[in-house]
């Protein structure tokens, strides 16, 4: 059970302020803390030991109303806030002819007072306004909505601005962080999750929310949901088993073997207990394992239809495209480009 396993928690806080767009806020808030238990949940294999914990902070303890009308509580102040690992500005509402100079000055203090005890800073498009109004982004390079590029020239001429980056590391470590238009918060939420939890958890956050290019469809996304529960033991036997000898030949009928029920009646009872007849059971097994094999490793993708249980890397390619719609190099080219800037994995523990 995951509630009886010790993690590191990394903490985040997202400022709020009357002008923050509730869509990023709210949006990197259910990524943030859904990393790690939502994937348990979908497909009952454990994800690492790094959970993240965001927290709204604003100036005001009590309920606000921020863009559009939308309603906050936040879940602390700047004046009694703790320290965080991350400190994110996400985008805002920003009217024409709005002068930003002065405009937050309790917002960007409590920044840049994060940011000197060690934070990673980082804002989603026009948010990089605050960060520039807190100091932070001086003499560095910076990125934000192609918008407001002539407002971050003409009043923070001291900005280095990039806006034709997506998503712009700069500083010492890498500790500030600025994301472009405000979509391109799902860039920033994945490179965080990399960085903090490694890659293998972006890649999970990515399939979990569908983040990322969704012009193949769903079905690159999608995993192995979690077997439904049953009390047939001598299925759940051969549940085990399969999992630690998927890739032998005939598996269905070693399967059935290991069962001692004859094979008519095996298959009639593994498909009342799990919801999957055996021969897909086996063959969503070993396309999962291929994905990670593409996912983490440079084998040759024969390679890894051997190690997965085909013979013939033909037939392992149709499947594979059958199962997950598109092909074996393409899945490997989608997911190892999830993240790629990060830097191994940091924290305060």
């Amino acid at each position: 059970m995951t509630e009886n396993r010790c993690y590191r928690t990394v903490a985040l806080g997202l400022v709020a302020v009357p002008e923050t767009a509730p869509a990023t806020l709210y949006s990197l808030f259910e990524v943030f803390a859904s990393v790690g238990t939502t994937w348990e949940e979908l497909t009952g294999k454990p994800a690492g030991e790094v959970r993240m914990r965001p927290a709204i902070v604003a100036e005001q303890g009590q309920l606000m109303r921020c863009g559009l009308g939308a309603p906050v509580l936040p879940d602390a102040t700047f004046d009694c806030a703790p320290a965080f690992d991350v400190v994110l500005v996400p985008d805002m509402l920003v009217e024409p002819g709005m002068d930003p100079r002065g405009k937050w000055p309790a917002a960007a203090e409590w920044v840049r007072t994060q940011y000197l005890g060690g934070a990673i800073v980082g804002s989603v498009c026009t948010g990089g306004l605050l960060l520039a109004e807190a100091g932070v982004l001086n003499d560095l390079e910076a990125t934000s909505h192609w918008g407001v590029v002539p407002l971050f020239r003409q009043l923070y001429p001291r900005v280095r601005l990039e806006p034709e980056k997506v998503l712009a590391l700069t500083g010492a470590e890498h500790r500030i962080i600025t994301a472009g238009g405000a979509a391109s918060w799902v860039e920033l939420a994945l490179y965080l999750i990399a960085r903090f939890c490694g890659q293998e958890e972006a890649v999970r956050s990515s399939k979990v929310f569908l983040l990322g290019d969704r012009s193949e469809g769903q079905l690159p996304f999608a995993a192995m949901i979690r077997p439904r529960g049953h009390t047939d033991a001598i299925i759940d036997r051969c549940q085990v088993w399969i999992a630690e000898h998927y890739e032998v030949p005939n598996p269905v009928a070693r399967m059935a073997d290991h069962s001692g029920l004859t094979p008519r009646t095996f298959k009639r009872r593994f498909q009342a207990a799990t919801g999957y007849t055996p021969i897909e059971y086996v063959q969503t097994l070993r396309i999962e394992e291929a994905k990670q094999l593409l996912e983490a490793t440079d084998l040759q993708t024969d390679q890894i239809s051997t190690e997965v249980g085909y013979d013939d890397p033909a037939s392992f390619r149709r499947l594979f495209k059958r199962i997950t719609g598109i092909t074996p190099a393409r899945y490997r080219q989608r997911f190892r480009s999830i993240a790629p800037q990060q830097n191994k994995t940091l924290g305060k523990g």
